[in-house]
């Protein structure tokens, strides 16, 4: 049985099962993964005593082997579900190799690259011949980020009015046009 599952788990890389025979073919299919990363004829036939299926040995190190390479170990994931089985109550699970999981790994990317890309950046390295109005065209050469323009500081305040009631649903410009005029 447990071999006939781990055919099915290269080839398919996801199973649904309850979740002793996954524990159970977490247990019996791992070893097999780690010999996969060194393609070599003892390790072909090693794996292929315990598969017995030419279609998943090829799988296994042809596609699956040059995803896990650079992996420690830990190459498959157990995801238990919530609902039951309706004949004996079991519980469900999902075991699956967990470099093919594409929705988790498009999550995982989106997430580096939201935490590479931040909106303002701590140290701003401003070139030595950048003027004032081109600092932020010089912090983006600098640091390559995109980098909001910079504001516009007024040197002087603005001068003081007295503030004036607009009364009839006159704009200010029509109220000073009708005192100017009057």
């Amino acid at each position: 049985m447990l071999s006939n599952m781990a055919s099915s788990l290269i080839l398919h890389k996801r199973l649904t099962t309850t979740v002793a025979k996954a524990k159970a073919l977490r247990k019996y299919v791992e070893p097999m993964l780690t010999k996969s990363k060194e393609d070599t004829t003892h390790s072909r036939r090693m794996v292929f005593a315990a598969l017995q299926d030419k279609e998943s040995i090829k799988e296994l190190f042809g596609n699956i082997s040059s995803k896990i390479a650079t992996r420690p170990g830990g190459y498959t994931r157990i995801l238990k579900l919530s609902n039951t089985r309706l004949g004996d109550n079991a519980e469900m699970c999902v075991i699956e190799l967990v470099d093919f999981n594409e929705t988790l790994l498009e999550a995982k990317s989106a997430a580096a690259e939201k935490a590479t890309t931040t909106r303002r950046s701590r140290s701003r390295k401003k070139s030595s011949g950048a003027a004032t109005g081109d600092a932020a065209t010089s912090a983006v050469e600098v640091t390559g980020e995109s980098v909001a323009p910079a504001a516009t500081v007024e040197t002087s305040a603005p001068a003081d009015n007295a503030t004036e009631t607009v009364e009839g649903g006159e704009s200010r410009d029509e109220a000073k046009a009708d005192e100017a005029g009057a």
